[in-house]
C-alpha cells in the first residue's frame, strides 16, 4: 500500500511542476463551439503560430479584428483548405470571422507573441 501512496504522490508532484515550468504558447483559440460551425476544423498546428482551417464547404474569406478594432488578416480565397500565419499578427486578442456561403463562423486567437523563441548570433 505504501508503493502505492508513494507513486501516486510522485505522480501527482511531477505533473505539478512540469505545468508549472512549461513553455509558454505562441498563441492559444477559443473555439466556436456552435453546432453550424462544427463543419468547419479550426484549430492551431503544434507549434501554435499557424491557423489551420478545413472544411467540406468553400470558405469565402476570412478577416480578423484586433484590439485596436483594425484588420491585421483580410483574405479573399475560394479554397476547401487555408493556413493563416500568426507570426505578423500583433500581441493580444483577435476575432476571426471565416465566410462560407451564407454562414459566418466567429473564434476568438489570442497571440502572445515569441517569448519562447530563441535567437542564435554568430560572431563569425
Amino acid at each position: 500500500m505504501k508503493k502505492y501512496l508513494l507513486v501516486f504522490i510522485t505522480t501527482c508532484t511531477n505533473l505539478f511542476f512540469q505545468g508549472l515550468f512549461a513553455q509558454e504558447s505562441f498563441a492559444t483559440i477559443e473555439k466556436n463551439v456552435n453546432v453550424d460551425a462544427s463543419r468547419l476544423f479550426h484549430d492551431l498546428n503544434k507549434t501554435k503560430d499557424t491557423l489551420l482551417l478545413k472544411s467540406d464547404k468553400k470558405i469565402s474569406y476570412i478577416y480578423s479584428i484586433n484590439k485596436n478594432y483594425k484588420r491585421e488578416v483580410n483574405y479573399f480565397i475560394d479554397r476547401n483548405a487555408f493556413k493563416v500565419p500568426l507570426k505578423n499578427l500583433s500581441k493580444g486578442r483577435h476575432v476571426f470571422v471565416v465566410g462560407q456561403s451564407n454562414l459566418k463562423i466567429v473564434f476568438v486567437i489570442h497571440v502572445f507573441g515569441d517569448s519562447h523563441t530563441i535567437a542564435f548570433i554568430d560572431d563569425d
